[in-house]
């Protein structure tokens, strides 16, 4: 039952640090990140489980974290709040071709950040969007002005 109980603890502490961390950086991680992440999952491991290496130990810890997480999202999908907790909501970055510095700064993310991903989508200038939004998976979608006046012709 210590297993389960310090499983429960620690999978709360992780869901708490991935949000605090942000979802832009989760969404594009370097090398370093990488590394970070797998020594935070040996230190959590440790912290898990202690002086117990037994397979009973290890089938205890990651059927918690499997009900833990069927659970966050069968919550996610029954409550809105909750879900907005969980996974986080979007946020306009650009609008009507204006950045929305205090919604970058928020999020951590320059004018460059949000240029960068305009290139990758062929699209060259803030003025020809009529919408930037940062989704909850850390990706940014464009709505472009000329697409909206496509669709309403």
């Amino acid at each position: 039952m210590d297993l389960a109980i310090r499983a429960i603890i620690l999978y709360c502490f992780v869901i708490f640090v991935m949000r605090a961390v942000g979802r832009r950086e989760l969404s594009s991680l370097t090398a370093i990140d990488l590394v970070l992440l797998i020594v935070m999952g040996d230190a959590i491991q440790q912290g898990l489980t202690q002086d117990d290496y037994s397979v009973t130990g290890a089938v205890i810890v990651v059927s918690t974290f499997a009900v833990l997480q069927v659970a966050s999202a069968y919550l996610g999908f029954r409550s809105r709040k909750l879900r907005a907790v969980l996974e986080g909501r979007p946020v306009v970055l650009i609008d009507n071709g204006r950045l929305v510095e205090e919604n970058l700064r928020r999020h951590r993310l320059t004018a460059d950040d949000v240029a960068e991903e305009m290139r990758l989508q062929q699209i060259m200038s803030f003025s020809d969007l009529r919408w930037a939004i940062l989704e909850a998976n850390g990706r940014i979608s464009f709505i472009e002005r000329k697409s909206l006046q496509d669709a309403a012709s």
